[in-house]
């Protein structure tokens, strides 16, 4: 093949399988790491394009740990890659870090019921309609995100379990947190409530993820199954 060739052979790939293309439809998480590294070299050399480039990049330092502390000189080692590019891996690879120390420093961590409860409030607190939601921890316990996974009727008995781990196990939490709200005000667990979760309890265990706690929330008060005893 000739260089003219190889620049022109993620163009005859199609739309959806170019790396741009691919994090357009789909989210950067989609993507393999040679997919972004492609993504941030932006071009390859004349013998290769991004993704071969990118690939080889990747064989040489064996791993994204390997990469993030590679210097700017030992990236300029590898054949096709400069000065220009080096500084692209570098700055693509920093701004991860940072924006992964913003996120750390942002997410609060979660160490008693009143820190989830006040965490699920703002959700819940003005609502009319009852809800089932699961905050994912992770292994500090530090908040990764709450979903809401039922909004209506929440009936305990006819709540899938696949449903409630299903954004957890997304998100990789070692542990979540479990909570509903009842509109009319009063916080006592229903029989349902309690069996529910004791089988929220061993799923999670099957998992390896941790239930925290349940929460049954009305307005300001909620309640924490965890230390009233009922399900754990």
């Amino acid at each position: 093949m000739n260089g003219s060739e190889y620049h022109t052979l993620i163009k005859d790939l199609p739309k959806e399988e170019r790396p741009r293309e691919r994090l357009q439809l789909y989210g950067a998480r989609a993507l393999s790491n040679v997919e972004l590294l492609a993504i941030a070299l932006r071009t390859g050399t004349q013998r290769e394009n991004a993704i071969s480039l990118a690939q080889r990049v990747l064989n040489q330092f064996g791993n994204l740990g390997r990469l993030v502390h590679a210097s700017v000189q030992e990236l300029c080692q590898v054949p096709g890659i400069g000065i220009a590019k080096a500084a692209q891996i570098k700055a693509a690879l920093e701004l991860g870090r940072r924006a992964v120390l913003m996120t750390n420093a942002d997410r609060p961590q979660v160490t008693s019921p009143s820190d989830a409860a006040a965490l699920f409030a703002s959700r819940l607190t003005t609502d009319l309609q009852e809800h089932l939601l699961v905050m994912s921890l992770d292994t500090r316990h530090r908040l990764v995100r709450i979903v809401d996974v039922y909004k209506g009727t929440v009936n305990a008995a006819n709540i899938r379990m696949a449903e409630v781990f299903r954004e957890a196990i997304r998100d990789n939490a070692t542990a979540v947190i479990i909570a509903h709200n009842h509109p009319s005000g009063d916080l006592a667990p229903s029989p349902q409530d309690v069996r529910f979760t004791e089988d929220a309890i061993r799923a999670g265990k099957m998992l390896d993820i941790q239930v925290l706690d349940h929460l049954v929330i009305s307005g300001d008060a909620f309640l924490s199954m965890r230390e009233r005893g009922l399900g754990f």
